[in-house]
C-alpha cells in the first residue's frame, strides 16, 4: 500500500508527516488491513497528508496535500491526526470531519482493551497501552507507548498521554489536557475522583496527588504549579 491504486475504494489519511506520523503509520496500515478484511471486495490505501506534500515516498507512502486528499476519487475517506498538540489536533480533526472525512481508530496489536469500555472515535492506542475495565475515553485520545488507563477513569476529548503515563482508577481528565512522559496520577475514589482540569499540562515524571486546575501546568513530586520565571535569570 504505497500509492493510490486504481480500484481502491477507501483512502486513509494520516494527517501529519512528522515523527509522530511516521510512528503511527504502522497502526494506519493495520487499520487498512482490518478495513479490507471487513469489506472483502474493497481495497484501502494509506497516505500521509501534510502542509508540505512531496513527490517522493515517505516510509513507503505518498505525501499528499489536504486538497489532493479530498479530491482523490475514492468512495470513502478515513483519517486520523498524528499531532500531539491537543488544540491543533482538534482544529485539524474538526476541519476534516467538516470536509466529509470519517475518523478511524489506530490501535496497536499489542494494546490491551478490557471489558465494559466506552471509547470515542479517532483514538490512537500505541503499542503496549492498556485500557482497563469500565473506563470512559473521549474522541481523538492519544495514548503513546506503555501508557495505562485504569478502571473507572474518565478521559475527555483530545487528551494526550506521552509514553509511560500511569492513570490510576477514578481519575477524571478533562478535554485537551496533556500528560507528560512518565507522569503518575494517584487513584481517586468513586465519590471523589482526582480531576485534571481542561487544558492542563502535567510535566514529565510528575506525581499528581491532588486536583489540577484548568489551564495550569504542574511539575515535580508531588506535582505543584510551575513556578514563574526568575527575572534575574
Amino acid at each position: 500500500m504505497t500509492r493510490i491504486n486504481e480500484g481502491s475504494t477507501c483512502l486513509i489519511g494520516v494527517f501529519g508527516a512528522g515523527g509522530h506520523g511516521r510512528e503511527l503509520m504502522p497502526l494506519a496500515r493495520r487499520a487498512a488491513e482490518q478495513f479490507e478484511t471487513d469489506n472483502q471486495a474493497e481495497r484501502c490505501d494509506v497516505v500521509f497528508v501534510d502542509i508540505a506534500p512531496c513527490d517522493a515516498l515517505l516510509n513507503g507512502h505518498c505525501v499528499l496535500s489536504e486538497e489532493a486528499f479530498w479530491q482523490a476519487d475514492v468512495a470513502q475517506k478515513r483519517f486520523n491526526v498524528a499531532v500531539g498538540d491537543s488544540n491543533l489536533r482538534m482544529k485539524i480533526a474538526l476541519a476534516a470531519e467538516a470536509a466529509g472525512g470519517d475518523p478511524i481508530d489506530f490501535v496497536a496489536q499489542s494494546a490491551v482493551l478490557h471489558d465494559e469500555l466506552v471509547i470515542g472515535s479517532g483514538v490512537v492506542l500505541c503499542p503496549h497501552t492498556t485500557v482497563n475495565s469500565n473506563a470512559t475515553i473521549g474522541r481523538y485520545f492519544h495514548a503513546n507507548v506503555n501508557s495505562y488507563v485504569a478502571h473507572d477513569a474518565v478521559i475527555g476529548d483530545f487528551v494526550t498521554f506521552a509514553p509511560n503515563v500511569c492513570c490510576n482508577g477514578n481519575v477524571h481528565i478533562q478535554d485537551r489536557a496533556y500528560i507528560g512522559t512518565g507522569a503518575i496520577m494517584r487513584p481517586g475514589t468513586p465519590g471523589k475522583p482526582l480531576v485534571i482540569g481542561e487544558g492542563a499540562v502535567v510535566g514529565m515524571g510528575a506525581v499528581v496527588t491532588k486536583d489540577v486546575a484548568p489551564y495550569t501546568t504542574v511539575v515535580g513530586i508531588p506535582a505543584g504549579p510551575l513556578p514563574p520565571p526568575n527575572p534575574k535569570n
